[in-house]
């Protein structure tokens, strides 16, 4: 049983095809927005198959989250040296 009243301004251009869509299926303007709605909703609905998939694939890179162990905290501050120094012992300059 309807006992909701909303209301809304809608173009001229929408509120003509909506009531032609009502002549087609033989319906009232009220039921053909109910369906409208009805389906829209439906496609807003997660899909429980999708948001498990999410669920795992987050599980999975959360394994790598986090910082690297690298055994040298200050290797991000010290990479220019730290080339210089490779690439020096590499070619004797």
């Amino acid at each position: 049983m309807k006992t909701e009243i909303y209301s809304w301004r809608v173009s001229r251009e929408l509120k003509t095809g909506l009531e032609r869509e009502a002549r087609r299926r033989n319906l009232s303007l009220s039921a053909v927005l109910d369906l409208a709605a009805a389906e829209w909703l439906d496609k807003g609905k997660p899909d429980s198959a999708s948001d498990e998939e999410q669920q795992r694939l987050h599980a999975s890179a959360a394994k790598a989250f986090g910082s690297i162990a690298g055994g040298n905290a200050a290797r991000s501050t010290n990479v220019r040296q730290t080339v210089r120094d490779r690439l020096r012992s590499r070619y004797d300059r």
